[in-house]
C-alpha cells in the first residue's frame, strides 16, 4: 500500500451528519490476520495499534467501553480477556471506564454516568465530553451500529479490539485475545514512553465518572488491578451463580 493511500482517510471522526454511508459502503474491507483498519486502510496491526495508544493518550477524556463478552462470567476463557482489558486499563492514566452491560434499549433515557447503550451512544459521549474511545467485547452487529451513530453526530475517536476488526471504526485490530492483549500493552507502553506521559505512583489509573464516585463512597480514582481475576475466585468456591 501506498503512503498515499494510507494518509486517504475513509472513516475519519465526524461529526459526519444525520445517516452517513456504513463503511462497506464507502468500500472498506474487513483485514486478513496481522493487519488492522487505519481510518478505513488496512495497514500492519502494530501501526492501528499505536495510533490507538497515542490516541487513547492525548485527545480528551479517553474512556474504555467494555461490553457484555467481558463484563459477564459466561465463560473462562472470556473471564480472562475481560481481566486483560483491566490490565490495559492500567496502562492509560485518568481513562474512563463506563460499561455496555447489554444492548436493551433504555427509556426515556439512560443514566450516561453510569452506562454506555448502543441504540443511543452519544448520550454518553457528550455528556461526559469524551473524544477517543475504545469498545471491546461488544458484539459485532451492535458495535457496527454503535460506531456509525458515534460518527454522525460527535466528534469523539473510536478505536476497536475485537475478533473480526470493525470496519465502522476509525482505528480496529482483530483477533483478540490475552496474548494479543499482552502485545497491545507492551506498544502502548512502549508509545507512553515516547511521549513522556507520567503514571500516577499509586497505579489509580481509572478515573471515576461523578455517579461512580457516589457509588464508591467519594473515591474519585480506582487502581483497576485491585480487581481481582475472576478465574482465582472461580478456583476458590467464590465465583457463585454463573455457568462457566
Amino acid at each position: 500500500m501506498s503512503n498515499e493511500k494510507e494518509k486517504k482517510r475513509i472513516i475519519d471522526v465526524g461529526p459526519a451528519g444525520y445517516a452517513p454511508p456504513s463503511a462497506m459502503d464507502l468500500g472498506v474491507e474487513i483485514p486478513d490476520p496481522g493487519d488492522g483498519l487505519f481510518y478505513g486502510n488496512i495497514v500492519p496491526e502494530d501501526k492501528v495499534i499505536e495510533e490507538t495508544a497515542r490516541q487513547m493518550y492525548t485527545r480528551k477524556n479517553p474512556t474504555i467501553f467494555p461490553g457484555p463478552l467481558v463484563m459477564w462470567a459466561w465463560d473462562k476463557v472470556w473471564m480472562e480477556k475481560g481481566h486483560s482489558v483491566l490490565r490495559l486499563a492500567a496502562e492509560i492514566p485518568n481513562v474512563m471506564m463506563i460499561p455496555m452491560p447489554d444492548y436493551r434499549p433504555r427509556y426515556p433515557t439512560i443514566e450516561p454516568e453510569e452506562s454506555m447503550n448502543p441504540n443511543h451512544p452519544n448520550l454518553t459521549i457528550w455528556h461526559n465530553k469524551i473524544e477517543v474511545c475504545l469498545f471491546i467485547g461488544v458484539h459485532c452487529h451492535y458495535a457496527n451500529l454503535t460506531l456509525r451513530i458515534v460518527r454522525a453526530g460527535s466528534n469523539c475517536l473510536t478505536t476497536v479490539i475485537c475478533h473480526d476488526a470493525h470496519e465502522d471504526a476509525m482505528l480496529s485490530v482483530r483477533d483478540f485475545d490475552v496474548k494479543k492483549m499482552d502485545h497491545i500493552i507492551d506498544i502502548f507502553r512502549r508509545v507512553r514512553k515516547e511521549l513522556k506521559i507520567a503514571m500516577p505512583k499509586d497505579g489509580k489509573t481509572v478515573r471515576l465518572t461523578p455517579l461512580q464516585i457516589h457509588m464508591n463512597g467519594g473515591k474519585t480514582h480506582l487502581n483497576p488491578l485491585d480487581i481481582e481475576n475472576p478465574l482465582n475466585r472461580l478456583k476458590t468456591g467464590r465465583l457463585e451463580g454463573e455457568r462457566v
